[in-house]
């Protein structure tokens, strides 16, 4: 399994750096990065870094590790100039590192706030698979022209193309009927938020998508995620699983936290993202980091 680690766009950059070279240099996997302006909900003049200058920093400054937005928001930005920059990325990466995360976009109040179209879903869907279309035209060999609904390429050129010839592109979501169905048909990679369970489950349904249209399931990576708090403070621990009752969680000491990833192994992960939004302070996010790299992570390498 790979680990990675999400960083919060609401630390300031220099913690966002800090906390990605920690995990460049201790043996994460990979840093990914929200892409949205404001909060969701609360105080929405809380900072907010953008996704994509974000990584473009991280990748000039930090080696190694894989680098990818977790996801883009297909309404913020048209797929073919998200395609060259994600191209960009990747040559300022050196290669290979740089994973195109997208998303049918869903925050309502910065759409509203940023005068941003967000169409119903099932529109936001159709231009999410077209977008896919895109970005695959683009990402492989010549030009691509396009006469869709809702985009339109005329023989458009996308150079350079990938350092290493191929870039992954990630499709986020959970939506069973259509999303998973436009994972199955496009992505390298496929994310949703879930427990083992829901994984396995969606597991299932992906593969069905993948044997209705004659693809290997296996050629798609599977991750997912949720709030971890990882401790040898029973104590502590304690009051987390209070706190988090009914949430999706993982809560535990390093041999707890551990079967609980062999549980996400064994439901077809391939990688666990650890978001250390609630991780605190530098000090005791490293120590979190370190404790899970150390003791957990060996455990599924």
């Amino acid at each position: 399994m790979r680990f990675s680690i999400w960083p919060s766009p609401q630390r300031p950059w220099p913690e966002v750096l800090e906390t990605a070279q920690h995990a460049e240099a201790t043996g994460w996997d990979g840093v990914w990065f929200a892409d949205h302006f404001m909060p969701a909900g609360g105080d929405v003049d809380q900072p907010m870094l953008e996704c994509w200058t974000t990584l473009t920093g991280l990748a000039a400054l930090v080696p190694r590790i894989r680098i990818g937005a977790l996801v883009t928001g297909n309404t913020y930005r048209h797929p073919a100039v998200l395609t060259n920059m994600a191209v960009t990325l990747d040559h300022i990466s050196g290669g290979g590192r740089a994973v195109l995360g997208l998303g049918a976009g869903w925050q309502e109040n910065e759409h509203r706030a940023y005068g941003i179209d967000l169409p119903p879903p099932r529109e936001r869907l159709a231009r999410l698979e077209e977008a896919c279309q895109v970005v695959k035209g683009l990402l492989g060999p010549g030009h691509t022209s396009l006469h869709g609904k809702h985009y339109t390429l005329r023989n458009a050129p996308c150079e350079p193309k990938p350092v290493t010839g191929h870039m992954p592109l990630l499709i986020g979501g959970g939506g069973e009927r259509v999303t998973m169905r436009i994972a199955a048909q496009y992505a390298d990679e496929w994310n949703v938020w879930g427990d083992p369970e829901t994984m396995r489950h969606k597991g299932t349904v992906l593969e069905r998508h993948c044997d209705d249209i004659g693809r290997d399931p296996a050629e798609i990576q599977r991750s997912s995620q949720a709030m971890l708090f990882l401790s040898e403070d029973e104590v502590w621990l304690a009051d987390k699983r209070e706190q988090t009752r009914g949430q999706l969680a993982i809560v535990g000491t390093p041999e707890e936290v551990t079967e609980i990833v062999g549980a996400y192994r064994d439901a077809g992960v391939d990688e666990l993202i650890v978001p250390e939004w609630n991780f605190g302070p530098m000090d005791r996010r490293k120590a979190t980091m370190d404790l899970f790299i150390e003791r957990v992570a060996p455990n599924f390498r």
